[in-house]
């Protein structure tokens, strides 16, 4: 919970390493937005982490 407070935003963050640190900052604590062009797979992510918290 380091990142408890914050916000993250994350540029290209709906797949690979973008996607990686999106999940661990959320694991983290942090609050994510999440900015990609490929907005089906960016919101498969915010579905996957919504149903792991």
């Amino acid at each position: 919970m380091r990142f408890k407070g914050k916000t993250a935003v994350i540029t290209g963050g709906a797949n690979g390493i973008g996607a990686g640190c999106v999940q661990r900052l959320a694991q983290e604590g942090a609050n994510i937005m999440i900015a990609d062009i490929d907005d089906h797979s960016a919101t498969a992510l915010v579905a996957e982490l919504e149903a792991a918290a």
